[in-house]
């Protein structure tokens, strides 16, 4: 009886996890972005661009195909223009060719380009004429927001990139970082993001605070580093 029970728990597990799989009656979506120059100003559904780069997803759907590539958009796209990493929700009129932009789409796993080119596009964000490359390595950590200072954030760490969580390891979950004249405050609503400042953020929020800091550094060098941006409600992708 008890090989009977075990065996109709694996059943349902696995017919749980197919159907997680075939959501939206569908194979499971994921972020695909790709990044490149516009080769003109978006119109008549389609945004086009010399791709230059991607997540691995999205260079993957590329082999084998030419750089310039066209991108579908609709009433459901969000247009960003980006200025020293404050952005503004905009019209595709608005772009301009010649500037990087980032075509970000969700798509199904394994996808060809041709159906990722015919998905619409949920954000394109305008970055100018020239890339900013940084000098000094991201440290991003991501959790909820349990304190606010004059010049600081309090956060319950629950997650962040491999440069960051390493930091941590040994060290409590929860970590005071400073924030200052130059940090750049974010609330997402949904897909669009708006400027606020340090009193407007929400305490319990989902947020994700961003430092600039050499390579190498300790946790208490990134705390007493002020943070480059933090973002509230942010979604992953």
């Amino acid at each position: 009886m008890l090989r009977i029970k075990l065996f109709l728990i694996t059943a349902v597990v696995a017919l749980l996890a197919a159907g997680a799989a075939y959501a939206d009656n569908g194979p499971a979506k994921m972020h695909y972005w790709f990044l490149g120059k516009l080769t003109t100003t978006p119109a008549n559904g389609l945004v086009s661009i010399s791709v230059e780069g991607g997540n691995k997803a999205a260079l993957r759907a590329m082999l084998g195909q030419p750089v310039t590539q066209s991108f579908a958009y609709g009433d459901n796209t969000e247009f960003l223009q980006w200025n020293e990493g404050i952005p503004t929700v905009v019209q595709a009129g608005n772009l301009a060719a010649g500037d990087y932009v980032r075509v970000n789409v969700r798509a199904p796993r394994g996808a060809t380009l041709a159906e990722i080119e015919q998905v619409q596009s949920s954000i394109v964000g305008d970055h100018g004429p020239t890339l900013f490359k940084p000098t000094q390595p991201l440290y991003l950590f991501r959790g909820r927001l349990t304190a606010i200072g004059s010049s600081s954030v309090t956060v319950d760490v629950s997650g962040g990139d491999r440069r960051a969580l390493r930091l941590l390891i040994g060290q409590s979950s929860t970590q005071t970082f400073t924030v200052g004249g130059e940090t750049i405050f974010l609330v997402w609503q949904g897909k669009v993001p708006s400027v606020i400042d340090l009193a407007h953020l929400t305490i319990g929020d989902r947020i994700v605070v961003r430092i600039r800091a050499d390579r190498g550094s300790s946790l208490a060098d990134i705390q007493a580093k002020a943070a480059t941006k933090v973002a509230e409600r942010e979604p992953k992708a």
